[in-house]
């Protein structure tokens, strides 16, 4: 029913009412809806005559076992709220019996809500969500038109690690950002604008490690010129190769930097020479490719190389609008404690100015402050300008792009549509997916497979990307990693309590765990490792996989006895007369004993004698007495074959 009521009047707590009538606060909530009274999950508004309406619909409930929850916005804390249950419970129950890890602020599915809910004994009603409006056009937004200008070309610098990459970058702007990167080397995708006599140009330092082929390709997808940086000693290597297929993938102008020129065994010919395999061919070969010799020690080369790379760019002829739509990508995006959501991003049309209201992906807000890379405060960020932003509602992933809104609620809508309807899209494959014969297949296999599970916390999107990439590469027969959960920021106490929940390490790479979640990992046994290289993390994930592995034996032949009398040995028992024939058998050995070529026995030596003496083992040539573990069955003639199990060093 929908009764007309007064909203106007005091302030009521749900939990007390669910709490005098013996019902779950979402009991209530269903009443209130009903009722068309609005809440916020804890408190309602209400006058005296409503009151009263409300608490006689309540009386009706009694023993109700049913909930009201709204479609498609339910959460791990809204079952909490709603039933009144312990967080770690709901959280054990949806990783263990549901095997749908998820955080206390993560959207569940209808159907786990509805099992969820069960699982403690109550059935949901579902009341309708309110459908979000639709997505404004931004076309109104839009700035005036002035016409195109040339614009500084965007060149990305790629390569294999340890090239020389941002050592080059350094020279050119003269600033060691080498020196401040975690073992010295670069694990975020860095945005520069240089301003040279012949003009800008604005740089992307792309990772060369191999963790990071994903933002390496990022890097190529939002550039106008590529740089290959690769060292004259050590020619073509596996990442090398990598960026040469982004870069051509990418479809942009590559130039070369032949990098180290400087050292003894540098060899500039053979690298060119390699680079012809991949269908590089350099202009001294007859090729189109230019490629320049330098060293980013002595700068030998480099102001060709700035040379090249603004001739290109003028045959290329790039121009963009300053007052024009604007287009710009996410080149990288964090959590700042204290400054909220970070985020680089790489103007390549119109101009972004500080109060600009925005939508970046699903995510949306009012330029509060941006700073160049040097963190100068801009007030505006023309076409080719990096430029780092705050004000966004979240994080954005890399990639994202970047528009106006006309106002901060119209951006507030678009980015919500948006991401109800990524929510929807990522949703519907999962529920439309049958079982197919191969699922069935990898199922029966891995069914005695164990699981390292884990939540990766990390600085920045690309890095989140990168160790999760890695992670869920570390596994063998019998034990894989299972990355539950993966998120920019620091660890939290959510964390603690999902990983409590699941059995899974806390990892965190660049990132520090907060107060509360050290104190919740000490009381829960919740171990958190944390990292700045992210070798060091990968090489101690791998230990401890291989140390979840079965230990493995393999057996070691002592040696051989023949049984040549059979007497009673007082209490002992019978006790078999020996002699040894090959190597040795001790007091602790497996033994197998043959009659022929049946065997008749496989055991354990029970007690070894030398005369009459108690001894640790006898040897070739010797006459020992045996008994062993409840078996006197043995006979003259019968061959003891004494054995040890050896652990195998993995």
């Amino acid at each position: 029913m929908q009764t007309e009521v007064k909203k106007s009047g005091m302030t009521h707590s749900i939990g007390e009412l669910a709490k005098e009538f013996e019902l779950k606060p979402g009991t209530v909530y269903g009443v209130l809806n009903e009722l068309g009274i609005d809440h916020d999950g804890s408190q309602f508004e209400a006058d005296s005559d409503a009151v009263e309406l409300i608490r006689e619909s309540l009386l009706e409930q009694a023993g109700s076992t049913e909930i009201v929850l709204k479609k498609g916005a339910v959460t791990p804390r809204t079952v909490v709220n709603a039933l009144e249950v312990p967080q770690p419970d709901v959280q054990k129950t949806l990783m263990l019996k549901l095997k749908t890890p998820a955080q206390l602020t993560t959207t569940l599915k209808d159907e786990i809500v509805e099992k969820l809910v069960e699982s403690f004994g109550y059935t949901v009603r579902w009341a309708e969500a309110p459908k979000p409006k639709p997505a404004v056009s931004l076309s109104a937004a839009h700035k005036k038109v002035s016409g195109e200008q040339p614009r500084p070309p965007v060149v990305t610098i790629m390569g294999h690690v340890d090239h020389g990459k941002t050592s080059l970058l350094d020279y050119i702007r003269k600033a060691n950002v080498a020196g401040k990167e975690h073992g010295g080397i670069t694990q975020h995708i860095g945005a520069y604008q240089v301003d040279l006599p012949e003009g800008k140009i604005t740089f992307l330092d792309t990772p060369g490690h191999a963790a990071f082929t994903a933002m390496r390709a990022r890097g190529a997808q939002v550039t106008d010129i590529a740089i290959l940086v690769v060292a004259a000693d050590d020619g073509i290597m596996p990442q090398t190769r990598e960026a040469i297929q982004h870069i051509q993938n990418a479809n942009v102008p590559m130039i070369v930097a032949v990098n180290k020129c400087d050292r003894a065994e540098a060899n500039p010919d053979r690298v060119l020479q390699q680079l012809t395999e991949f269908n590089v061919i350099a202009e001294s070969y007859g090729g189109q490719v230019q490629t320049y010799n330098v060293s980013a020690l002595t700068g030998e080369g480099i102001p060709a190389l700035l040379e090249g790379i603004l001739l290109q760019a003028e045959i290329m002829e790039l121009k963009a609008d300053p007052k024009g739509d604007l287009k710009g990508s996410v080149v990288e995006a964090k959590m700042e404690k204290g400054r909220g959501p970070v985020a680089t991003l790489l103007v390549m049309n119109g101009t972004l100015e500080n109060g600009d209201s925005v939508v970046v992906g699903s995510t949306f807000g009012r330029i509060k402050a941006m700073t160049d890379y040097k963190a100068d405060r801009l007030d505006a960020a023309g076409p080719a300008t990096p430029v780092e932003i705050l004000g966004l509602s979240d994080v954005p992933q890399a990639g994202d792009q970047i528009e106006f809104a006309k106002d901060e609620r119209t951006a507030r809508e678009i980015a919500s549509g948006r991401s109800m309807n990524e929510r929807e899209a990522a949703l519907l494959p999962q529920r439309s997916r049958g079982m197919t014969l191969s699922d069935l297949r990898n199922r029966m296999q891995n069914d005695d497979l164990k699981e390292l599970r884990l939540v990766v916390k990390a600085d920045v999107q690309g890095s989140v990307e990168a160790v999760k990439g890695m992670l869920e590469k570390v596994r063998n027969e019998e034990v894989e990693t299972k990355v539950i959960l993966s998120g920019v920021g620091g660890i939290t106490e959510s964390d603690i309590l999902l990983a409590s929940a699941a059995e899974a390490i806390c990892v965190g790479f660049n990132v520090k765990p907060e107060g509360k979640a050290k104190i919740e990992a000490e009381r829960r046994k919740v171990e958190i490792r944390t990292y700045t290289i992210i070798y060091e993390l990968i090489e101690d994930i791998e230990a401890a996989v291989k140390g979840m592995l079965e230990p493995k034996f393999e057996e070691q032949h002592l040696g051989t006895g023949e049984v040549r009398l059979k007497m009673q040995f007082g209490k002992k028992g019978i006790i078999a007369g020996c002699y040894i024939t090959e190597g040795k058998i001790t007091r602790n050995s497996q033994v197998r004993v043959r009659r022929a070529r049946d065997l008749v026995y496989e055991g354990k030596v029970a007690t070894l004698k030398h005369f009459k003496d108690d001894v640790r083992e006898v040897t070739l040539g010797m006459e020992c007495g045996i008994t062993f573990d409840n078996w006197e069955a043995f006979q003259e003639g019968d061959i003891i074959e004494a054995f040890e199990m050896i652990q195998v060093n993995l």
